[in-house]
């Protein structure tokens, strides 16, 4: 039977040309980045495109150029920055990869340690008070407290102890005063005039087995938010209140107690506020 010598029927892959190797058909090489494939037998015919004796198989990419890699440090991201691949350095310990949105390049960004609650004021009062103004009048639960930001928020905590006399309607307002700058009511005027008070509805507070139209203390709480102080000077906050349907307002105190009256039901309490200046 006859033979038939069919050569290399696939390529050989010889690893990096050596000048000193005896190449035949169909061996392949790498040089420079490049792959040659061996088109004649020889040995120590330096390998290039279109010669007689190696064919280039495969060229080497133009990647470091286009990447325009100044570094190949361990820790390197590389990104488009609209017109090639750039290259962002390894951040420090701890930062985290921040994008900056469309058409911009990321950067590396810091985690804010910066607390949420700055600081908490506590005030308490057991100061008795009692009106019949039909203006609004200073009660004695009040607190100041200095905010170290200019757009942080205040957030204003009060619970009081209040009584009235002959139905009347109690109805309250924060009050704002800026150490040096502005001083007013930072909240607006209840609507309802029966009983509409901002720290909450008209409390039925008449004790029921008394007939005279006095009333015994009751507690009601507010939370109260300031996001427009914009200082750092000092700010008095004060609990402003008055009574409708010429009434008598009571604050930590009732008319029983004012009145000497010492049954079970005669009360004193206290009022407490709390502020918070909150980061935004």
């Amino acid at each position: 039977m006859a033979t038939i010598n069919l050569g290399a029927i696939k390529f050989n892959w010889k690893g990096a040309y050596n000048s000193s190797t005896t190449y035949a058909v169909d061996d392949v090489v790498s040089s420079g980045g490049n792959s040659y494939v061996c088109i004649q037998a020889h040995s120590n015919q330096a390998v290039g495109n279109a010669t007689a004796y190696w064919n280039i198989m495969s060229s080497k990419g133009t990647d470091a150029d286009l990447l325009n890699i100044a570094s190949t440090a361990q820790g390197d991201i590389y990104y488009n920055n609209g017109s090639a691949i750039a290259r962002l350095g390894a951040g420090t310990s701890g930062q985290f990869l921040k994008t900056q949105g469309t058409s911009a390049n990321p950067t590396w960004g810091t985690v804010s340690t910066e607390k949420a609650i700055k600081q908490v004021v506590f005030s308490q009062t057991s100061t008795r008070f009692s009106t019949t103004s039909t203006s609004y009048v200073a009660t004695p639960i009040t607190m100041a407290i200095t905010p170290t930001s200019t757009s942080s928020k205040i957030i204003i905590w009060c619970r009081m102890n209040h009584a009235t006399l002959s139905d009347g309607y109690p109805r309250y307002k924060w009050h704002r005063a800026i150490s040096g700058g502005s001083s007013g009511f930072i909240n607006t005027e209840p609507t309802n005039s029966n009983g509409g008070a901002s720290l909450g509805a008209y409390l039925n507070m008449r004790h029921s087995s008394d007939s005279a139209n006095t009333y015994e203390t009751q507690q009601v709480t507010d939370f109260f938010q300031d996001t427009t102080h914009n200082t750092t000077s000092a700010i008095t906050y004060t609990l402003y209140g008055v009574c409708e349907n010429g009434g008598t307002l009571f604050v930590n105190t009732s008319n029983h107690n004012e009145g000497g009256n010492t049954s079970d039901y005669n009360q004193v309490g206290t009022s407490n506020m709390m502020a918070w200046e909150m980061t935004v």
